[in-house]
C-alpha cells in the first residue's frame, strides 16, 4: 500500500460520520415521504437542495483543511458577534432537531423489539445508553460496527430500489387523486424536504470539529486536498442516496393508497414494509436492525456534535476549557429533546416537519456566516475557494433565501 492511500486512510472519517448523520430523518422520512406523496415530482428539489448548499459544508471542511481548526475558531477570529449568532442558533436548534431523529429512533426500535412501550419511554431509553457512551468515550468501540450495519442498509436500499424499478411503479388505486406541489400544503413540505437536504446548513460546521477529532486520533494532519476528498466523499453519497430513498417510497408507495403514519411505531413499520415488499419477507429482521442501528448512529452523532460545537463555543468566549463541558451539553440537550418528544406524541410529521423547517430558515444566516469566514485573512488566497465555488456560494443565497421568503409568505397568507 503506497504512503498516499496510507494518509488519506488516516484521513478518513469525518466525511463518512457527516454521510452517517445524514441518512437519517432527511433520508428516512424526509425522502421517503417525497416519494410517496409526490412521486417523483420533487426529485429536482432534492438534487438543487444538495446542490445549492454544498458550497457551505465545503467552505467548513476547507477552512479546517487550511486553518487546522475548526470553522468556529474562524467566526471568533472574525469577530465574536458571528460566534453569538450561531450559539444563538444553535441553541435555538438543538432540542428540537435532537427530538426530531430521536423520535424516528425510537419509532424503528420499537418495531425492532416488538414491545409495545411508548415513544417516550424507547427515547429516554436510547438518550440514556448515548450519554454513557459519550461520557465515557466508548462511541469509538461502537462506531465501527454500526458502519457495518450503515453499509447493510446502504445495500438493501439500493437493491430494493433496483427490484422496484424492474417491476414498475405500482398500479394507482381508483381514487387516487395526486397532491399537488404548487399548493400552499405542497410548497411547505418542500421547504421542511429541503431544510434537510442533506442536513441543516448550521450542522456544517461539525466536520471540522470531527476532522480535528480525527487528527488527534491519528497524529496524521492531511494536507486541504485530502480532507476535500473525505469530505466529497460522504458528500457525494449522503446526495445519491437521498435520491434512492425517495425513489423507494415512488415506486412502491406513490399511488397506492397507503398514507404514512404518524405514530413512530407505525412509520418505521411501514417502513421496512418497503424493503421487505421488494427484496421479501426474509429480509425482515435484517432491515429492521440495520434501519434501527442507522437511526441511532444519527443521534449519538447529533448529540456528540451539538456537545463538542457548544463546548468550543463556550471555550471560545470564555477562554476557558472546563472538563464537564461536554458532558453537561449532552445531557442538557437529551433532557430538553426528552421533553419535545413528550409534546409531540404521535405526532412524527409535525415534529419533523417543525425541526426541517426550523432548519431551512435559519440556513441563510447560517449559510453566509460561513461565507463571510471561508473569505477572511485568516484563510490563505492560494487555499480560498475556486470562482465557480464562490459563484455558486453566492446562487445558493439567493436560492436559500428565495425559498425562506416563500415560505413566509405561504404561511401568512
Amino acid at each position: 500500500m503506497n504512503t498516499s492511500i496510507k494518509n488519506f486512510i488516516k484521513t478518513l472519517g469525518p466525511g463518512i460520520v457527516f454521510a452517517g448523520m445524514c441518512i437519517g430523518v432527511s433520508h428516512l422520512v424526509q425522502s421517503t415521504r417525497a416519494g410517496a406523496d409526490y412521486g417523483f415530482s420533487l426529485l429536482l428539489a432534492v438534487i438543487a437542495a444538495n446542490l445549492f448548499k454544498y458550497p457551505f459544508f465545503e467552505f467548513s471542511s476547507r477552512y479546517t483543511g487550511a486553518t487546522g481548526v475548526s470553522i468556529l475558531d474562524g467566526y471568533a477570529k472574525t469577530g465574536k458577534w458571528i460566534l453569538w449568532v450561531y450559539g444563538a442558533i444553535t441553541f435555538i436548534s438543538m432540542f428540537i432537531v435532537t427530538a426530531a431523529v430521536t423520535f424516528v429512533a425510537s419509532g424503528l426500535l420499537s418495531n425492532l423489539m416488538g414491545i409495545d412501550l411508548s415513544t417516550d419511554i424507547w427515547a429516554a431509553i436510547i438518550f440514556l445508553f448515548c450519554v454513557i457512551l459519550l461520557s465515557t468515550g466508548r462511541y469509538n468501540a461502537l462506531d465501527g460496527l454500526l458502519k457495518i450495519v450503515s453499509v447493510v442498509l446502504l445495500i438493501s436500499t439500493v437493491t430494493a430500489v433496483v427490484i422496484a424499478f424492474s417491476r414498475g411503479r405500482v398500479e394507482p388505486a381508483a381514487d387516487f387523486v395526486p397532491r399537488e406541489v404548487m399548493g400552499a400544503e405542497g410548497i411547505l413540505f418542500l421547504v421542511a424536504l429541503m431544510g434537510w437536504m442533506p442536513t441543516a446548513v448550521d450542522m456544517s460546521t461539525w466536520t471540522g470539529l470531527w476532522a480535528e477529532a480525527r487528527i488527534a486520533q491519528t497524529g496524521y494532519k492531511p494536507s486541504l486536498k485530502e480532507t476535500l476528498l473525505d469530505f466529497n466523499l460522504g458528500y457525494v453519497i449522503t446526495s445519491i442516496l437521498a435520491v434512492v430513498f425517495l425513489s423507494l417510497g415512488a415506486l412502491v408507495i406513490y399511488g397506492s393508497g397507503t398514507e404514512l403514519s404518524n405514530s413512530s411505531a407505525t412509520f418505521a413499520g411501514q417502513l421496512i414494509g418497503m424493503y421487505t415488499e421488494s427484496i421479501g419477507e426474509w429480509s425482515y429482521l435484517i432491515i429492521a436492525a440495520a434501519a434501527f442501528s442507522t437511526m441511532f448512529s444519527t443521534t449519538i452523532t447529533v448529540l456528540d456534535g451539538y456537545g463538542r460545537a457548544m463546548e468550543r463555543i463556550v471555550k471560545l468566549l470564555t477562554g476557558r476549557m472546563y472538563k464537564w463541558n461536554y458532558t453537561f451539553w449532552i445531557i442538557l440537550v437529551s433532557m430538553g429533546a426528552f421533553l419535545v418528544i413528550s409534546r409531540f406524541l404521535n405526532n412524527l410529521k409535525s415534529l419533523v416537519d417543525l425541526a426541517t423547517v426550523l432548519s431551512f430558515v435559519i440556513a441563510p444566516l447560517a449559510a453566509y456566516l460561513n461565507y463571510k469566514v471561508i473569505f477572511s485573512p485568516e484563510v490563505p488566497v492560494d487555499l480560498r475557494p475556486p470562482l465557480w465555488l464562490k459563484l455558486l456560494a453566492a446562487a445558493g443565497l439567493v436560492f436559500l433565501m428565495v425559498f425562506t421568503l416563500i415560505y413566509f409568505f405561504v404561511l401568512i397568507k
